[in-house]
This record gives C-alpha cells, structure tokens and sequence, in this order.
C-alpha cells in the first residue's frame, strides 16, 4: 500500500532528547522502517523546521520524509503548532492532486497531526487512522496549571475519535482514557509500539561502568514528568550503587540545562552527588551499550503513553522498575519481568530498586523473562503487520465497488 504518515512536529529525522524530540520520533521512524521492509511505499510528513532542509529526504530504511512548508521554517514549540495545521493540509491536498504519488490510507501521529489529516481526508477521500501519542486529558490531569496545551485540545481529541476512520491505541490504560472522553471502543484498536530487536539485544559492546559496583540506569528526555528527581531521591536508600541519566541535551551543554543542574543539585541536597551521572543525548544505535551495562532500567514516570525504554532494556536482557501507570503497566509484567511501584513514591523504588539487587536468582528470572516478552509480542516487524491489517480494513471502506451488469 501507499501509506502517508503524518507526524506534525516528530520527525524520523531528529535527534533524540530535546523537550519535543522522543518516542514518538523513534515510534514513526521504526514503523515507517517496519512497513517499508513489508513492501509497502511510505511518506512521513513533517514540518519543515529549518531553511536549508530538502524538500524530500530518503531514509536508509527505505521510505522518504517529506518536509512541509507549514508555519516559519525554524524550531517552534510542539504546543504552538495548532495555527499552521491548516496550511499543512492545504499543502497535502495540493500535493497529493498534483503528484502521481497519492496515499491509499494516512496514518496520523499525535492530534495536530490528526487535525492535518482529517481535513485533508475530508477534501481527498483518503482514510484516516489515528495513534494520539499523548492524550491532553492525561496531560491536564497530572501537570495542572503548567499544562502548555491549546485550550481546545481535548475537545479536538474527541471529535478526532469520532471521526477518523479507526484509533489506534497504544495500551489498555489508553483505552480506557478515551471511553471516558466519549470516543466509542468500536472505533479502536489496541496495537503496541514495537521494540528494533536488532539494535536492542543481550549480546553486544558494553559501556564502561566501574567494577563492583552495582548500576541503575534511567533514560529519557529530561522533563519533569519522567520522574528522574524521584529516582535521585530513591537512590538514598540504595547506597552502594550508582545512577546513570542517559537523556536530555548533548554532554557539553548539560551544564547550561535548567532541569540538569536541578538535578544535580538534588542529588547533592540528598547526599549522592556522586554516583549520581547525568550522560547527556546518547546516538539511538549506540543506546544498546548502556543498556546492557545495567543491573536494572528504572522508568519512573509520573504517566506514560506507553514508554519505548522499557521495552528496549526487555529487548536487551534488562529487568525493569517501573512506575504502575500508562503503557508500563501493559508491558512490565510485575513479579515476572520486572516489578511496578507508585509513581512519585521514592522510598518504594528505593525500596524495590536494593530488593532486586540483593537477589541475583531474581534479577537473572526477570531478565530471561523479560528478553523472552520483548522477542515474542514487541518486535516491529509484528506490530507493522497488524497496522497493515488495519490500513487495508479501512482502505477497503472507501474503495469503490465495481458492479457487473
């Protein structure tokens, strides 16, 4: 098929770490990668951020970004988008009336993105599937008045689900969200991301780490909501191992990053200033290095849409702490590849975190169990296959019939 991927803000091209710049920047570059290994032509649609971008890139794994004109051609905060959506589907249509490429189905990433979509569905007959990301719900209900979304967001998310031709979700505790919001079950399927099992496995180069001495490992963009201040404070309670941050901007600007330096004044308010280390943006392909140097992956979100990193330590052999919320709730099996706490509770993951290291049979389990889960329900290949399921469902819907006299 033709499939046409919409990602308004997360290009498959960036680099990962920045305050808009994560999973869903690795979700649509590994799916794309997925449905082009499958056979199927896709185009991901990304704003163009920068003057000197090309108008169409072509990635090594075999599909093309395409850069639209939307809005100035410079960085421009996520939640300040919503204006220029319009001109992003007035350039789909033209382009897709004007090329001898037009899509068979659009898969929309995030709900800007479905916006752009929809009224270009509207103009071209295209089906839309629909995957949120991130539901402005959610997002209200734990960051309160720091919330930077667009007033209508919620309102636009629902009438999203309403109207697209299918939803994607991500996990149950999605699901859930959105029947809550008014969006009917009917209209959705629960489809996971997936994990790159080639870059993410147990045998490979390790990063150095000193010897002896047990290591937690902890990644993701630095903002508040990942929960990193919890696990610095947690590492109170864990006082013969380290903690190591991978995550945030390059190495040599953490020292200008507001939220790195609270964090390294926290760990030096509670005490553990040094084994706690703040790594910086770590290239994706060499992610696997890190991962495989520790004991444990702790991801401590407050909430969670679905969350790659644990999957990725899974895939690499990893046991994980997680906080029991969102997607980690789906993915970690507690007691069985890892074990959930309560999010913002650090006297729980400390507690949970020296529990674990003190029991190697244990950790050894996990790990076995948790590398065995990843290779048999999260592997991208799979994932692209029950999207394509999808993608032709839909299709199938707005094909005209041809009726034999």
């Amino acid at each position: 098929m033709r499939i046409a991927m919409i990602s308004e803000h997360a290009s498959p091209l960036a680099i990962l770490g920045g305050e808009d710049a994560g999973g869903q920047n690795t979700h649509v570059a590994e799916l794309s990668a997925a449905l082009a290994a499958a056979g199927h032509e896709v185009r991901v649609y990304t704003r163009r951020d920068a003057v000197d971008l090309p108008v169409t890139v072509r990635s090594p794994d075999g599909y093309d970004v395409v850069h639209v004109p939307a809005g100035p051609a410079e960085p421009v905060a996520k939640d300040a988008l919503l204006p220029h959506m319009k001109d992003f589907s007035t350039w789909l249509v033209h382009r897709w009336r004007g090329d001898d490429w037009a899509p068979e189905v659009i898969h929309a990433h995030f709900w800007m993105s479905g916006l752009a979509a929809l009224a270009a569905s509207h103009q071209t007959g295209v089906p839309v599937v629909q995957t949120y990301h991130a539901l402005g719900t959610v997002k209200r209900r734990y960051q309160g008045v720091q919330d930077t979304s667009p007033a209508r967001r919620v309102a636009y998310e629902r009438e999203l689900g309403r109207s697209v031709d299918r939803v994607v979700a991500q996990c149950q505790d999605e699901v859930g969200e959105l029947v809550r919001m008014g969006v009917p079950r009917s209209r959705m399927t629960v489809i996971p991301s997936g994990v790159n099992l080639g870059t993410f496995a147990p045998l490979g180069p390790v990063a150095d780490r000193e010897p002896g001495r047990p290591r937690i490992l902890t990644v993701g963009r630095l903002v508040e909501r990942k929960g990193f201040q919890t696990v610095i404070r947690a590492m109170a309670l864990v006082p013969d191992a380290e903690c190591v941050v991978v995550g945030g901007p390059p190495a040599g600007l953490l020292e200008t990053d507001p939220y790195a330096r609270r964090l390294r004044a926290l760990a030096g308010t509670c005490g553990v200033a040094d084994r706690v280390r703040l790594v910086g943006a770590v290239p994706r392909e060499e992610m696997g290095r890190w991962y495989r140097s520790a004991d444990i992956l702790v991801a401590a979100p407050w909430y969670e849409p679905f969350g790659l990193t644990p999957l990725e330590a899974m895939a690499c052999g990893v046991p994980v702490i997680g906080t029991a919320v969102g997607g980690i709730k789906d993915t970690v099996v507690d007691g069985v590849t890892g074990d959930l706490v309560p999010a913002r509770d650090p006297r729980a993951l400390g507690t949970a975190l020296q529990r674990l290291l003190d029991d190697r049979i244990r950790r050894f389990a996990y790990a076995t169990a948790a590398l065995e889960r990843a290779r048999r329900r999260y592997s991208w290949a799979a994932t692209a296959d029950r999207l394509a399921e999808v993608y032709d469902e839909v299709a199938a819907v707005h094909r005209p019939t041809r009726v034999v006299a």
